[in-house]
């Protein structure tokens, strides 16, 4: 696994470009060393801010103190911070941009699984494809809510499930083979490896204001495996 890159720091929080299939919080049978037990070995005091999934990439936040803490914490809740990520997901979509309001709930028999019900709580995801490429699409998010798992859940409602997700779509991994028609191995390769194998979803964007009003805008490129994918479906489609 890739190292966790650190985007940021300065004495109230660290920006942290987080790794695909590394936890940002401990879970909670402690099932492997997450992004906050690395931090705080190093800095001896972490105070989580907000969270990714386990196998999303990109940018999160972590604060350093108590007053950072509660000034972050309170600007993710009242919606005030700009989160943009970018997705691959199945299919083309019939429209270039749109926003699916869906309210999100916890399934009522598979813990951590969501599901949308209109007894759950307001969740708004706008979307914009940003290219088709043949049997897939990338595309941005913009999330106006912090539901678990929101973006999955919305493109799962609309049918377009985000690539390789083993909850809301489909968990087989992706091989060139699948989409380039005259595919061959190398030599040095025995069997052919997926070129993308893990939720493609990135937190690509934040932007907020620390308590003095100062504003930050982060930003964290599309992840390698991410983008051959999407390199490859260019040449193809």
């Amino acid at each position: 696994m890739k190292k966790p890159e650190v985007i940021f720091e300065n004495e109230d929080f660290i920006t942290i470009n987080k790794p695909a299939g590394l936890l940002s919080i401990p879970d909670r049978t402690q099932s492997a060393e997450s992004l906050k037990d690395i931090l705080i070995k190093q800095y001896g005091q972490i105070f989580t801010v907000h969270r990714l999934d386990k196998e999303t990439s990109g940018l999160i936040v972590f604060a350093k103190n108590e007053i950072a803490h509660k000034h972050l914490s309170k600007a993710f809740e009242e919606r005030s911070v700009e989160k943009i990520y970018v997705g691959i997901v199945q299919g083309t979509l019939t429209e270039e941009e749109g926003v699916v309001d869906a309210e999100i709930m916890e399934h009522p028999a598979k813990n951590g699984t969501m599901i949308t019900h209109k007894k759950g709580k307001a969740a708004s995801t706008e979307y914009k494809v940003l290219e088709s490429l043949g049997p897939y699409s990338l595309l941005q998010f913009q999330i106006h809510t912090g539901r678990t798992h929101q973006i999955r859940v919305h493109m799962k409602h609309i049918g377009h499930p985000i690539v390789c997700d083993p909850l809301y779509g489909n968990p087989q991994p992706i091989f060139i083979s699948s989409f380039k028609r005259k595919y061959k191995l190398s030599k040095s390769e025995e069997e052919e490896k997926p070129i993308l194998h893990r939720l493609g979803l990135h937190a690509h964007q934040l932007k907020f204001k620390d308590e003095k009003e100062k504003e930050y805008l982060f930003e964290a490129e599309l992840p390698k495996d991410m983008r051959a994918l999407v390199n490859q479906l260019k040449k193809n489609f």
